[in-house]
C-alpha cells in the first residue's frame, strides 16, 4: 500500500490544532464580551460602550462555539494516529514510517487557552458576585 494514498499514517495537522485554539479563545472573549466589554471601556473612561450589552442574548451560542472548538482542539491534539492504534492491535509496526513526535508545544498551547476560555467564560459570573 502506498504510504502518501493511506493517509492515515500522518500525524494531526497543526493548523487544526491552532485553529481551534484561536477560535476557542476568541469565541470565549465574545461569549463575555456583553460583561467585559463595557468593565474595559469604564476603565478607560470612555462611556458608550454600555452598546455591547446587547450582546447578552448572543452569550449561549458563543460559549457551546468555545466549548466545541475547545473539544475539537483537544480531539485533534490527544488523538491516536490511526496507525499507531493499528500497531497496538497488531502488536508491532503498521508501516515503516517513524512515529509521529508529540507536539509539546501544542499541548502547552491547548491549556493555555482553557485556562483562558474558562476565565473568560467565569468572568460575568464573578463580576456578578463581586458588585454585590
Amino acid at each position: 500500500m502506498d504510504k502518501v494514498a493511506a493517509g492515515a499514517d500522518r500525524p494531526p495537522a497543526k493548523g487544526w490544532s491552532i485553529a481551534t485554539l484561536a477560535g476557542a479563545v476568541v469565541s470565549a472573549f465574545l461569549a463575555s464580551l456583553c460583561c467585559l466589554g463595557p468593565l474595559l471601556f469604564a476603565l478607560l473612561g470612555l462611556g458608550g460602550a454600555g452598546l455591547l450589552v446587547k450582546f447578552e442574548r448572543y452569550r449561549p451560542y458563543f460559549m457551546v462555539l468555545t466549548l466545541g472548538l475547545l473539544a475539537l482542539g483537544f480531539y485533534v491534539t490527544y488523538r491516536k494516529p490511526k496507525a499507531a492504534a493499528a500497531a497496538d492491535v497488531q502488536g508491532g509496526l503498521a508501516c515503516d514510517c517513524e512515529h509521529p513526535k508529540s507536539n509539546r508545544l501544542g499541548k502547552v498551547m491547548l491549556w493555555v487557552a482553557t485556562v483562558f476560555v474558562a476565565g473568560f467564560l467565569a468572568f460575568p459570573y464573578l463580576a456578578a458576585a463581586l458588585a454585590r
